[in-house]
């Protein structure tokens, strides 16, 4: 009986296709006992730094210091001087967005204090609104930063609606 060329069971005479392999067959397949040989396994490729696994790690380290750019301001200044930092566009990215989401709670700070010190001149409902401005602010920088901080470990560019945009066209 002849076997499949490329799996080696046995297939019926006269079939084009090996019904467990799906390999084509040749009009007259050899048999077993006339001089089949299984067909050698394809080479594999050795591993060079174009691989899977170098390119996943250079992709988890770029992750690694692009959530590290949100860190204070001085990673982001340092990864946009430093050479094989300054040249990702991933980790200027992030930088960038740091740098302009500090800057955005500076100034919303300094407007804080001012829009407090006016609006804390009327009695009661003066000195609310300014306590809730206070505490308003800072937590919606904090939700900002985890979300940035979460985005850029994930490997994701994820913009935040202003500043997002501005670091973009930086990067």
């Amino acid at each position: 009986m002849p076997v499949c060329t490329g799996c080696g069971s046995n297939v019926n005479d006269g079939v084009k296709f090996c019904p467990k392999c799906g390999q084509p067959q040749a009009a007259a397949a050899a048999s077993p006992g006339e001089g089949y040989s299984a067909p050698p396994p394809p080479p594999q490729p050795p591993p060079t730094a174009s691989s899977p696994g170098a390119s996943a790690q250079a992709g988890t380290q770029d992750n690694l210091f692009g959530a590290l750019a949100y860190v204070t301001i001085i990673p982001a200044i340092i990864f946009l001087v430093i050479e094989p930092y300054n040249k990702n566009r991933f980790i200027r990215f992030h930088s960038f967005q740091c740098l302009f989401l500090a800057l955005t709670g500076f100034v919303l700070s300094i407007g804080n204090m001012i829009l407090g010190f006016v609006i804390g001149m009327i009695p009661v409902i003066g000195w609310i609104i300014s306590l809730l401005l206070a505490f308003a602010i800072p937590i919606a920088l904090l939700a900002a930063w985890v979300i940035v901080v979460l985005k850029a470990y994930q490997g994701q560019e994820y913009r935040l609606p202003v500043i997002g945009d501005l670091a973009a066209k930086q990067a």
